[in-house]
């Protein structure tokens, strides 16, 4: 059975290879990964932030889908801006097709008015895609009778299994008196090649994520200003586009210091797709958090679900200047 799941796994990574488009990898907790959410969250903290991510989606179907990432990132307070940079490894079919990045950010915080600033950030990434063709077993290779593996006929192998290319993206945040903010990020502005096949139509397509929510404090009452042992609620929305793939998150956050809780609801506009369930810690400057995906699309939860963890540190290199004039921008942390 298992054999038979790795044949369907690996099937579908030809079809994407050769035919379709390719899409990005997605994490549940958004904004414990802000630099992969929006390059204008870089230096979006007082301070430094120092960030680890891991997601295995789907791992009952020989780990369909393993992603980690660092990232770091620094406010420079003197020119109210900030940079980051990131690397990524996105393991696909148990290692079939793997994904390796490191990208840099730069952002520009504007203080439009007293109540409102704005942050513009920019990304550039270096992304290599490596194809383990050994690894790909076809329908032709296996014998009906008794199930042994030979070569294949019909499917022939690239000419590079290695891809190499440069990508471009940008956001922006904005923010209000720390009650409520809205952001937009464009990635793969330029649409680079990623066909193993010379395929020129084969275009990574842009992705459009556009993201919002509201802090509210629910011991005093009203909007923002959440400190201490406030209970804070804060109602969040993320929606992204890539290419025929549309998707919308809705859920909520619940902050007790030091505890968070978090609920999604997923709905992939073809079909819903996952609830999801997040609990999270803050001591001191670090935060850790658990969420797991339920799936409840057709593929069923027998594959597992989605499990995903996150650790943050912020930190400061140097004592806070007089020159520190724009705040950090508020969002949720996980």
């Amino acid at each position: 059975m298992i054999r038979v799941v790795r044949i369907i796994i690996v099937s579908l990574f030809i079809v994407a290879c050769g035919v379709t488009q390719a899409q990005d990898p997605e994490f549940s907790q958004f904004y414990a990964n802000p630099l992969y959410l929006n390059p204008a969250l870089a230096g979006s903290t007082e301070c430094g932030r120092l960030g680890l991510n891991y997601r295995n989606q789907y791992p009952s179907l020989s780990n369909a889908y393993v992603t980690y990432n660092i990232s770091y990132d620094q406010s420079i307070p003197g020119i109210n801006s900030g940079y980051g940079i990131l690397a990524m490894s996105d393991a696909q079919g148990d290692g079939a097709l793997v994904r390796n990045s490191i990208s840099a950010f730069y952002s520009y915080k504007l203080q439009v008015s007293n109540p409102v600033m704005v942050s513009f950030g920019i990304k550039t990434g270096y992304y290599q895609e490596h194809l383990n063709w050994n690894k790909f077993i076809f329908a032709d290779q296996i014998n009906p009778t008794t199930g042994n593996i030979s070569q294949t006929s019909s499917e022939i192998i690239p000419s590079s299994v290695n891809i190499a290319v440069v990508d471009f993206s940008a956001g922006a945040v904005m923010n209000y008196l720390d009650k409520f903010f809205f952001g937009v990020a464009v990635d793969h502005l330029n649409q680079p090649n990623l066909s193993f096949y010379n395929d020129a139509d084969s275009k990574w397509p842009m992705k459009i994520a556009a993201h919002g929510g509201v802090l509210i404090n629910a011991t005093k009452g009203g909007l923002g200003d959440a400190s201490g042992d406030d209970l804070a609620i804060q109602p969040n929305v993320l929606y992204m586009q890539q290419g025929q793939f549309h998707q919308l998150n809705v859920g909520l956050y619940l902050n007790k210091y030091p505890f968070v809780l978090g609920g999604w609801f997923r709905h992939n506009f073809e079909n819903p797709d996952a609830v999801v369930a997040l609990i999270g810690v803050t001591y001191n400057n670090i935060r850790i958090g658990y969420s797991y995906d339920f799936t409840v699309s057709d593929i069923g939860g027998k594959a597992g679900g989605a499990h995903e963890i996150s650790f943050a540190w912020d930190f400061c290199l140097y004592k806070e200047s007089s020159r520190m004039h724009i705040k950090a921008i508020k969002s949720p942390s996980f």
